[in-house]
């Protein structure tokens, strides 16, 4: 699958899944006061597109390292894809609440809610099959983050507007369109052992 920004900024989207990352981020900050949440969300942020980032630079070199080949990838992407939209589709019947002593540093919100390991390996898989587009990949992650953050800066506001079922249809309507992202990436890891 060839991917172009828009796609790649669609698909990136889907893999960070800002509305789903709603009650995650109003669990995990429910201890934060008020005024220093935005901070703490804009912090969480650029952490992972920082992260984010250094795989698009350094991810070739793990793959080496490690000598993992892009189908190996490819696949392992689709099928944590797969699971991740599964999961958006039929949520587990109670998520336990994160309970935080004080603000939450990294974990669980930079790392994996945004972050996680699907996330790592589409930028990763991005760069590998078109590394000298890196540039409009840095564009699309670019943008992935900023919608993100805006998302969960208005989060209350979101969820109060139009509701949580509806927050709810939205994680639902993602997933279904990332089981079809994931669906094919291995028919294309598929295609290319072939």
């Amino acid at each position: 699958m060839d991917y172009t920004f828009s796609s790649a900024t669609v698909l990136l989207l889907l893999i960070t899944d800002p509305f789903g990352n709603i009650p995650v981020f109003a669990s995990a900050l429910k201890n934060v006061p008020p005024e220093r949440r935005a901070k703490v969300i804009l912090r969480e942020n650029l952490i992972a597109f920082g992260l984010l980032l250094s795989f698009m630079f350094m991810g070739e070199k793990f793959l080496k390292l490690m000598n993992l080949h892009e189908t190996s990838l490819q696949m392992a992407g689709g099928v944590v894809l797969f699971i991740i939209a599964l999961r958006m589709i039929f949520p587990p019947p109670s998520s336990p609440e994160i309970e935080l002593p004080g603000e939450p540093l990294v974990v669980p919100l930079a790392i994996p809610a945004i972050a996680g390991p699907s996330a790592l390996a589409t930028v990763i898989l991005l760069v590998s099959r078109a590394p000298e587009r890196r540039l409009e990949w840095i564009g699309a992650l670019t943008v992935t983050i900023a919608i993100v953050t805006i998302v969960l800066l208005l989060a209350e506001r979101i969820q109060r507007l139009l509701g949580e079922r509806f927050v709810m249809a939205m994680e639902r309507l993602m997933g279904l369109i990332l089981i079809a992202v994931a669906v094919e990436m291995l028919v294309g890891a598929f295609q290319a052992l072939r």
